[in-house]
């Protein structure tokens, strides 16, 4: 527990300016961030008595080892800069609202040439219309069953457009009237994209001018006898209504407005969202978080803003936006919620009418949300804490392993040797912080010295990325000339410097650790070390430790034949009952790991079975491949041909086309394809036909 008036500013220090802080902690993690209207008074109060902080707040600064802070010119780009820093460092203390499940949303692809409607989820794309989010998948496909009546646009995935293109015919919906068919030509592409654009006008509420025009074509179709075509758009109006019903009217001046209601205790608040487009409940969605930072109703809505409304634009961003309770000042979230809208957003507490009685309504169901949520939770929270407590007490650890991390190697045979490492916090996975390794030291099948390599390298990270940010400097961002950044903290000592530890570039998916304190890499500590195996493998993992002065993090590991949890240095295992929370969690540690390190050794095995010649050579890419193939037709001309022929490809340069070439020449020549049902050869022109079509490389 660190004290906080190691790291408090000096009086005189913190401007009186708008701004943004960062709290780290003793590993220079970003832990918390927040914003003030004046920056002093709102750090100085983190500095008081600790008996009057409140229970949160003060096992924050606690927590931390240092502060720094942004000055930037208005509130408005510190809410900016604020919700920026959240979404990019992932602080521990800060109120982060996830959804209490994944709600699908009707998308119209408009970045596509012939815009497809489909269900989405997940994070939003650039150029496709949302419309929802639905508490359902099934309502917006019974929706857009009798849309498509009335707007018949492609629902197909890419797949079975292609192939309708390529045999001249289209699916059974272009039979059956619900799709226009721009597949094999029966519309253009500018026919169909008006289409989709009539069916988002029509999804975004403008539905009345629509309808009348519909009902005039009606009345003309009828009364020059066209019956069948007066029956048909008789038809399409009643699909269109039925269509509308499934949305009943909520406010009758058709508003277009987002309801946001927050029910709260102690511990936890949940939030429930009604997006109102045109009068009617278009999608509904929900969030829950743990209240880690001592927050009001007014914060929650804050926070809850800008989460809904941080990537959004234009009319994504409603014209009214109704809440439970106004953030105080409000007029820097008007302000930025008017900016993103592009014209003025009006955001206040309904007082009155249908808008007071359907904010009842909306948090009517925030309560209940909450009070699922914590029937479902209450159990799980107790067990994982059980089992976490269990795992300390059987280990002999001080405090409960926050953390944990586990690896695993995987081999088929003594090829493609890879292996994985997992993470828990609080006995959940952290999935964002899941690596993958190769084995590079040696060759061959050795579990134990995998293990040893595998840790060694995860250490060696973090103790550079120690070294690096063991000191923390004053520093300016440089991002504009009003914004500065000043940084206060402890000094760690500089140490002597990790001579031979370096490591070339880690593994995964994401990218280096930031200095800045961001939770990637390796830059992180765990509490606790679990290995897949016994005790050799154990050995070599403290082993590992040993060799790079890690003497503060501890080691097991788990046997797969009677589950028994082996300790570094002890004879007989420490054996857990069946029954121990604590053994059930180290089993799903372990059987994560076991199950990431089998799916990247099969993804690498899978791969390598598909290579043919041209991946051997270093720096040529899967487009250049394509286009060496394309050209020459096959592998066996392409090897026959000369540098200067090969230079003849777009974007093949001298150098890579004696690359190409010396690699060709090593490889040995393919037998000739023979055709299994006549016995006859196939020619090299068939042959390279079909490597060109199916995009191989093999001769």
């Amino acid at each position: 527990m660190a004290d906080p008036s190691s790291y408090r500013p000096k009086p005189g220090q913190i401007p009186e300016s708008p701004g943004v802080y960062k709290f780290r902690d003793e590993h220079g993690r970003v832990i918390y961030v927040g914003k003030a209207k004046s920056l002093r008074p709102r750090l100085s109060s983190y500095f008081q008595d600790l008996a009057n902080l409140h229970p949160r707040t003060r096992t924050m600064v606690t927590t931390a080892a240092a502060v720094e802070w942004t000055v930037v010119s208005t509130e408005v780009e510190a809410l900016q800069l604020e919700y920026s820093w959240i979404k990019e460092y992932d602080p521990r203390f800060n109120v982060k609202y996830r959804d209490d499940k994944s709600y699908p949303s009707l998308a119209v692809t408009l970045n596509e040439e012939f815009p497809r409607v489909q269900v989405m989820r997940g994070a939003k794309k650039k150029g496709v219309r949302y419309f929802g989010p639905y508490g359902h998948a099934w309502a917006i496909r019974e929706t857009v069953d009798l849309m498509l009546r009335v707007f018949p646009v492609r629902t197909c995935s890419a797949g079975v457009f292609k192939r309708s293109a390529q045999i001249g015919r289209p699916c059974l919906l272009g039979y059956i009237g619900k799709c226009s068919a721009p597949c094999v030509g029966r519309v253009t592409a500018e026919e169909h994209r008006e289409l989709a654009e009539e069916f988002c006008d029509f999804m975004a509420g403008r539905t009345g001018t629509y309808l009348r025009r519909l009902e005039q074509q009606m009345h003309e179709a009828a009364e020059d006898m066209e019956y069948e075509k007066a029956a048909r758009l008789r038809d399409d109006i009643g699909a269109l209504k039925r269509a509308m019903e499934k949305n009943a009217v909520v406010l009758a001046d058709a508003t277009d407005a987002d309801l946001i209601a927050v029910a709260e205790d102690e511990l936890e608040a949940a939030v429930q969202i009604f997006h109102v487009r045109g009068g009617r409940v278009r999608g509904q969605r929900g969030w829950v978080t743990d209240k880690v930072e001592a927050v009001d109703t007014a914060g929650l809505v804050e926070h809850a803003l800008q989460q809904l409304y941080g990537e959004e634009r234009g009319d994504a961003v409603p014209k009214e936006v109704l809440v439970p309770a106004v953030p105080d000042p409000a007029e820097p979230v008007t302000q930025w919620l008017t900016e993103r809208r592009g014209s003025l957003v009006d955001l206040r507490i309904p007082q009155r009418g249908d808008k007071k009685d359907l904010m009842q309504t909306v948090q009517r169901n925030a309560q209940q949300a909450l009070a699922l949520h914590k029937t479902k939770r209450a159990s799980d929270l107790t067990t994982r804490s059980r089992a976490l407590e269990e795992i300390a007490e059987a280990l002999g650890l001080d405090s409960a392993p926050l953390r944990v991390e586990c690896f695993d190697i995987s081999h088929l045979q003594g090829d493609d040797v890879v292996a994985s490492m997992v993470v828990f916090e609080d006995g959940l996975p952290r999935k964002s912080e899941y690596r993958r390794f190769q084995i590079k030291s040696f060759a061959g099948q050795d579990d134990v010295r995998s293990m040893h390599e595998v840790v060694s390298r995860r250490f060696r990270r973090y103790l550079l990325e120690k070294q690096k940010t063991g000191e923390w400097e004053e520093q300016a961002t440089g991002a504009a000339e009003d914004t500065e950044t000043i940084t206060i903290g402890t000094t760690a000592p500089p140490g002597q410097a990790l001579d031979g530890l370096s490591d070339g570039p880690a593994e995964g998916p994401s990218g280096p650790i930031d200095e800045e304190g961001r939770p990637k890499r390796f830059a992180y500590p765990p509490q606790l070390v679990v290995v897949d195996g016994g005790k050799p493998q154990v050995a070599a993992a403290q082993r590992a430790l040993d060799e790079l002065g890690v003497d503060d993090v501890a080691v097991c590991g788990l046997a797969k034949r009677l589950e028994e949890v082996w300790l570094p240095d002890e004879e007989d295992p420490v054996v857990l009952p069946r029954s121990s929370e604590g053994l059930y969690l180290l089993q799903r540690v372990r059987d994560e790991a076991h199950r990431f390190a089998i799916t990247y050794q099969r993804s690498k095995r899978a791969k390598s079975m598909k290579a043919g010649p041209l991946d051997t050579v270093p720096g040529l890419g899967d487009s250049r491949k394509q286009a060496l193939l394309k050209h020459f037709g096959s592998v066996k001309r392409l090897r026959a041909a000369t540098v200067e022929q090969i230079c003849e490809v777009p974007g093949v340069g001298r150098k890579t086309a004696e690359t190409v070439a010396a690699a060709l020449a090593g490889s040995a020549p393919a037998a000739p394809a023979v055709n299994t049902a006549t016995g006859e050869i196939i020619e090299d022109e068939a042959a390279g036909a079909a490597s060109s079509s199916n995009g191989g490389t093999r001769p």
